[in-house]
């Protein structure tokens, strides 16, 4: 295999890919590569679904592509000291009389929604299954997108294992357990779409590669959406990395078309969209106005909220970042979003999903309790300003944040208080620490440890990490080295620093995993310990590219 190198484009930074393998046609004008082509993805990808992706492929993507070009120019003028701001005031999405379509039964408590990787079948069950005190999330939202490594292998399995979910069959077994569903106790099956901007790279149509959120829709919908209204459930997705309203419409002509495809009624699907990006903040009424028909939830999305405050207000030095522990809900910023988010849902019959609490349980019973007492504060806040309902990480988690969700909904708070075009826009603050530093860099080699081995969520230091928390960590030093902040201490953050603290880090996660792991398995100790060096050297080198590229990854991993 041949190693990538770095090629600079205009506005982004990709690896370049190999020459391309060996492709296999499927149908006229598609083709996967070879080795892609197995009993696994056989299995579900049909002639009927190779029929229909192709076929939105040639209706939607050139205007995907529009939309992402429009990207550029509004982020430009905000690199040259714009701001983003509101949307027209007077615009039919603000001030005309409508609502989104009624909720339907089985999406009207969603207290908790647990998520995780949807190509993991035993994270799947366990997310569909009741936790050891007896207690299951009301909803399950199964993840293409930041917890799962979009390998071709995750995305087939992926697909295998939302059919197993919705038709009740998917097992996984271990030596010691087979893991079941029990189909009349689950929660609601959700699926998350791939964002607008990641190809998958492995499913070739004309020369182009096919959308991942459209070939993610298509596929799954095409084999479960029948399935699920036969019995008596409502097909549910989740869109993710929305900018703009003219996107939010995108998705909701491809909804219509998916449902045509299948002989399944207009407004059978309904899908959540996640306010994620600072662009979106100033957009929520637009974005809800474009999919209403379609439309079920928005959800907060703090962490990849996070990420794109820093990465949109990336050249401004007035809004440089505080440590990202610090930069929680209660920030002003932060918390205006929230409430303005829950405000226009509920003026338009929309339910407000609040944010993730990323713990997973920690070792002893003094942390998991220290853990579980922030995971209490932060769902009853989020309950206290009006949501919905709220995301979890972990099973172990969800009793804690069901018991703050007192009510099945609070459609009936309308927050007449809170302004409908509150100041959103992020400050640049302090604290910027070494030990913020540290934790950004810890994250990076975490991280990436798992990405080097097929994982895209990864539980470190009593939290779960997934692409967005990379995506802040490296957004962050970028922003920091960009500027030449000074520390607290006096440090300027230097490459030369960022480099340091790299081998610092390093070399108390040898210690760690030395300690861990200890010397009687040397052969998986010295393994392990090189899977880390090579994560740091890759993560090292992405935390100090020159430019900041818009997205860890902007498609898939081709299979070669």
């Amino acid at each position: 295999m041949n190693t990538p190198t770095a090629v600079q484009t205009p506005d982004r930074i990709e690896p370049a890919l190999s020459p391309r393998p060996p492709l296999r046609e499927l149908a006229p004008g598609v083709s996967v590569p070879v080795a892609a082509w197995n009993d696994t993805s056989t299995a579900v990808l049909t002639p009927p679904v190779i029929e229909l992706i192709a076929s939105l492929h040639r209706r939607f993507n050139e205007r995907r592509r529009e939309l992402l070009a429009a990207r550029v120019p509004r982020q430009a003028a905000v690199d040259a000291g714009a701001l983003p701001d509101f949307e027209n005031h007077n615009s039919e999405a603000a001030h005309g009389d409508w609502d989104v379509a009624p909720i339907p039964a089985d999406l009207r408590v969603r207290r908790v929604e647990i998520t995780g990787p949807v190509s993991s079948a035993k994270m799947v069950i366990n997310m569909l299954s009741r936790n050891a005190d007896g207690v299951r999330a009301d909803t399950a939202m199964l993840d293409f997108e930041d917890s799962m490594k979009p390998s071709w292998r995750n995305v087939i399995n992926g697909i295998h294992n939302v059919i197993g979910a919705v038709d009740g069959t998917l097992t996984f077994s271990t030596p010691e357990k087979t893991y079941r569903l029990t189909p009349d106790d689950m929660p609601v099956v959700m699926v998350r779409t791939r964002g607008l901007h990641l190809d998958e790279s492995n499913v070739i149509i004309d020369g182009q590669p096919v959308s991942g959120g459209l070939f993610d829709l298509a596929t799954t919908f095409f084999h479960t959406a029948q399935t699920l209204v036969r019995q008596g459930k409502t097909p549910t997705y989740y869109i993710p990395k929305t900018e703009h309203a003219l996107e939010a419409r995108w998705w909701n002509d491809l909804f219509v078309a998916v449902q045509e495809a299948v002989g399944l009624p207009r407004g059978t699907l309904r899908a959540t969209f996640l306010i994620e990006t600072l662009p979106a903040a100033f957009q929520i009424e637009e974005i809800l106005f474009e999919f209403r028909e379609h439309a079920a939830a928005l959800n907060v999305g703090r962490w990849d909220k996070i990420f794109s405050d820093i990465k949109v207000l990336k050249n401004h030095p007035d809004r440089i970042m505080a440590d990202r522990a610090t930069i929680t809900m209660q920030k002003p910023w932060m918390d205006a979003y929230a409430k303005r988010l829950i405000k226009i849902c509920h003026e338009r019959g929309a339910y407000a999903i609040g944010g993730m609490s990323a713990f997973t349980p920690g070792k002893t019973p003094e942390l998991r309790q220290r853990q579980t007492a922030k995971v209490t504060a932060d769902k009853g806040h989020e309950f206290s300003i009006g949501h919905d309902g709220c995301w979890v990480s972990h099973p172990y988690f969800i009793t804690y944040a069901l018991a703050e969700f007192k009510a099945e909904h609070q459609l009936d708070r309308m927050l007449p208080e809170v302004s409908r075009y509150p100041d959103i826009l992020p400050r640049g603050e302090e604290p910027r620490s070494i030990d913020g530093l540290r934790t950004n860099v810890r994250v990076g080699i975490a991280y990436q440890q798992g990405w080097n081995n097929d994982i895209a969520c990864v539980s470190w230091d009593g939290l779960m990490e997934d692409l967005a928390t990379y995506e802040i960590s490296r957004a962050q030093t970028w922003q920091w080295l960009h500027h030449g902040v000074t520390l607290a201490d006096g440090r300027k953050v230097t490459p030369a620093l960022v480099e340091q603290v790299f081998d610092e880090e390093l070399a108390r996660i040898v210690e760690e995993i030395t300690a861990d792991i200890g010397g009687g398995q040397p052969a998986l100790l010295a393994s392990t310990l090189a899977s880390f060096r090579q994560a740091a050297a890759d993560a090292r080198a992405t935390f100090l590219e020159p430019k900041l590229r818009d997205y860890f990854r902007q498609a898939s991993d081709p299979v070669e």
